[in-house]
């Protein structure tokens, strides 16, 4: 019989003892290989909620003690986000909003789970969690369950039966429908059962069947388990610091270096019984002591780690309540500073609408305090004023004697020029006479002398010129004394009547020539205003017209500087279309006939020595009467020869001529007068400055610094009488002519507008008001009154009486300030 020898100790064969099983010091025997139980897993599906989580994984850990907890999370992200202005809906934020809420969010279910696992490690117990991402919790928890083959779930519910489940738990209600038939789920309530759905059938796929598994060396490493994105932990994180060292350290120690030395006791024990032992005994005495020795120091080991790891978990037990605390201490104190920060927002709004109405409130006293100064010093005005009327009342009588003896002197000479007027008919008709006579002989052709006699009939009361008058007053119609030259005239510098005057032939030849020379005379003949031309007389003979001579040319000639002119300052602008629109509305509100201009543009405007408008270029006006006006296809024969970008382009379309086309131009004129541009397409391109806000960088910055509320007012007027039709433009009124005026600033004349007569343009020395409620000076009023007007000189409306009442209180207020000046 062969004795066996003795095994070397590297060759004797090694323990592998589960991780959680620690073997007692009675056991005799030992096989070589120790088969470990199956270990089940139990799935437990938990929400946000600790208050709630907490009884549920007590309930679990109490009744599957020897089982792996796998804890099972369905992670619904939020639809709103909380922004300082309140919740917005997820899809209404932007990108990089969203993603820093989620990632916040995340971070918070990570240590949510976190605490989950700290209860678990404090019952030490193996745990891993799987978590999803779903829009409905439900769903995604039955997902996980197909996903992985669950076949035991712990999940809560509400207490009762089964059909209450049903009805109240949305999430046990879908899980009990949904969850597939392999899975046994268990309802718990506040740490009770209540129900259990029992499985049905067992899973098909080979996953999900575990077999048993042998314990070995590796074991003692505790399984990865999931979460989000396949982030593997590792099985240290399952126990505390401390115990987790101990543990593996001291398990390695066995599994790797002491067991050297338990070989070599156990070789030292073997050699000693193998002298007396037979070969069988001696190999089973040797193999008894290895397995004795092994068993004693690990029965240590295991004894010195279990009670370290108690103390470390009861540590870390201690902390994680404290962390708790702190965290719910922290909770508070966010919400608290929430609240605080809220409140301080709310009082910083208060305050600011405080401070508003604070400063509204004193803005409005201010703006009182000023009106009671401006009004006390108007009082204080108005007393020194009526104190100073009454100190020359008696003056004042005395005046109107001396104005009445004056007033006789002047009755007397109005006769006497009522005879020279007289006088100079009977000689016009003696010239009529002798031209008769002279036609009769033959020596005018047929065709010259009635064209001449039909329009002198015509003529009204004006001084009448011989060709030899004109000639000897232009050399002869000398180019040199050439003035302008149009289509059908030209305008001749001269001297005549002891003053410069502006003559104007007509080619009589040219069609068009008498027609206006009889259209100009007709009108101006009748007419007397301060802004229309003169008319000083006529000469039939030479078909041409003597005006009264205005030295600064065109308005258009001095807009754009063509003779280097000093540029036009924006009141004096503003006057001067005060001035155009006085004319206008003279002309439009003339009776029996309205007067239409036709033929309005910067050239018919003439400027005297002050640089006051006065209109010109009648050639072409219309009479036209209210009923021809009223009728909608009245239609002119003969289109205006005016510039085609002054001339209304509804005429343009309809070829209707009404006072509304002298409107457009007028229109024009003043954004020409604002802006000193050309009018092709002005109207547009102020409109557009005014509705971008940059009205000011078209305006002429020649003018000097606009007032902003003039410029408007001129911008707004201007554009309403560029409208495209006739209808939309406005009525040139009395009123607005009166508003127009007032524009312009007070330094511009030094002379107070009301000290001056409307109708001679100088202050007034014996002031009369007329029944339109306009003053004029005694003089000039009395003359329109006598020859035979009776209407306004200014609105030319017709007067309701023509009776004069005498303004006392202007008349001394005239006579203190030129006292004063």
């Amino acid at each position: 019989m062969e004795l066996l020898k003795p095994l070397h100790p590297h060759h004797a064969p090694i323990l592998r003892i589960p991780f959680h099983a620690v073997p007692s010091s009675s056991s005799s025997q030992s096989q070589s290989q120790v088969p470990l139980p199956m270990i089940s897993k139990v799935h437990v599906a938990v929400g946000k909620s600790l208050d709630k989580v907490v009884p549920l994984l007590r309930w679990t850990l109490n009744h599957f003690r020897n089982a792996e907890i796998v804890i099972v999370h369905a992670y619904q992200p939020s639809l709103t986000i909380p922004t300082l202005l309140g919740k917005l809906p997820a899809s209404q934020a932007s990108p990089a909003v969203v993603s820093a809420f989620r990632k916040v969010e995340r971070e918070q279910i990570m240590k949510l789970l976190d605490k989950y696992l700290s209860i678990c490690r404090a019952a030490r117990v193996k745990a891993a969690i799987i978590v999803t991402e779903a829009d409905q919790v439900q769903k995604g928890i039955v997902d996980l369950v197909i996903k992985h083959n669950i076949e035991k779930l712990v999940i809560g519910a509400v207490p009762e039966n089964c059909m209450k489940v049903k009805r109240n738990s949305s999430k046990a209600n879908y899980t009990a429908k949904n969850a597939p038939p392999f899975c046994e789920v268990w309802f718990i309530y506040k740490g009770k059962h209540i129900w259990t759905r029992e499985a049905s059938e067992t899973p098909c796929s080979s996953s999900s069947c575990t077999q048993p598994e042998i314990a070995t060396t590796e074991s003692l490493r505790c399984r990865s388990f999931q979460y989000g994105k396949n982030e593997l932990f590792d099985s240290e994180y399952l126990w505390p610091n401390s115990a987790r060292t101990t543990a593996v350290s001291g398990i390695r120690s066995w599994v790797q270096g002491e067991i050297i030395e338990t070989e070599a006791t156990f070789s030292s024990k073997a050699s000693s019984c193998c002298s007396h032992c037979s070969p069988q005994n001696s190999s089973r005495a040797y193999f008894d002591t290895y397995l004795e020795v092994m068993e004693e120091r690990i029965n240590k080991q295991l004894i010195e780690t279990k009670r370290e790891a108690e103390a470390v978990t009861d540590e870390a037990f201690t902390e994680l309540l404290k962390c708790e605390k702190l965290e719910v201490e922290a909770m508070e104190a966010i919400r608290k500073v929430n609240l605080f920060e809220s409140a301080h927002v709310r009082e910083v709004k208060l305050r600011k609408e405080a401070d508003d109405a604070l400063r509204d409130t004193v803005q409005e006293q201010q703006k009182l305090l000023n009106e009671s100064e401006e009004i006390a010093g108007e009082l204080q005005m108005t007393m020194r004023n009526i104190a100073l009327l009454d100190s020359r009342a008696q003056e004042a009588n005395r005046r109107r004697d001396e104005a009445a003896d004056e007033l006789s002197l002047i009755q007397e000479s109005i006769s006497t020029l009522w005879q020279e007027r007289q006088q100079i008919r009977r000689q016009k008709t003696e010239a009529l006479r002798w031209l008769e006579r002279w036609r009769s002989r033959g020596q005018v052709g047929a065709a010259h002398c009635n064209g001449v006699i039909g329009f002198a009939e015509e003529l009204p009361e004006l001084a009448e010129f011989s060709l030899s008058d004109l000639q000897n007053a232009t050399c002869n119609f000398s180019n040199s004394f050439k003035i302008e030259q149009g289509g059908y005239s030209c305008i001749y510098k001269g001297e005549m009547l002891g003053r410069t005057v502006a003559i104007k032939k007509f080619h009589q030849h040219n069609m068009q020539g008498p027609l206006e020379f009889r259209q100009e005379v007709q009108v101006l003949g009748s007419l007397q205003h301060p802004h229309l031309i003169t008319l000083l007389g006529v000469c039939p003979e030479a078909w041409s017209i003597v005006y009264e001579y205005l030295p600064n040319g065109t308005l258009q000639d001095y807009l754009f500087r063509k003779s280097n002119n000093s540029p036009l300052t924006w009141n004096t602008r503003a006057r001067m279309i005060a001035e155009i629109a006085s004319a206008l509305c003279f002309l439009h509100s003339f009776k029996p006939e309205t007067i239409i201009h036709g033929d309005l543009k910067p050239e018919t405007v003439l400027l005297d020595s002050s640089l006051g408008c006065k209109m010109c270029g009648f050639g072409l006006c219309r009479l036209v009467s209210e009923e021809s006006l009223l009728r909608p296809s009245f239609r002119l024969s003969t289109e205006p020869k005016g510039a085609f970008t002054y001339t209304d382009p509804e005429f343009q379309r309809t070829g209707i001529l009404t006072t509304k086309s002298d409107i457009y131009s007028f229109g024009l004129i003043i954004l020409q007068l604002l802006t000193g541009r050309t009018p092709v397409g002005l109207a547009v391109l102020v409109r557009n400055a005014v509705s971008c806000g940059k009205l000011s960088s078209i305006l002429d910055s020649s003018a000097g610094e606009w007032p902003s509320a003039v410029a408007m007012q001129l911008v707004e007027l201007g554009l309403q009488c560029c409208q495209q039709y006739h209808r939309d433009r406005p009525e040139l009124t009395p009123t607005l002519v009166r508003e127009l005026e007032q524009l312009h600033a007070s330094e511009e004349r030094p002379v107070p507008s009301f000290f001056s007569c409307p109708i001679l343009q100088e202050i007034m020395h014996d002031p009369q008001v007329a029944a339109d409620g306009f003053t004029y000076e005694g003089d000039a009023i009395r003359e329109w009154l006598e020859n035979g007007h009776d209407t306004s000189p200014m609105t030319n409306l017709k007067l309701s009486h023509l009776f004069l009442t005498p303004n006392y209180a202007l008349r001394l207020a005239i006579q203190d300030w030129l006292c004063k000046s």
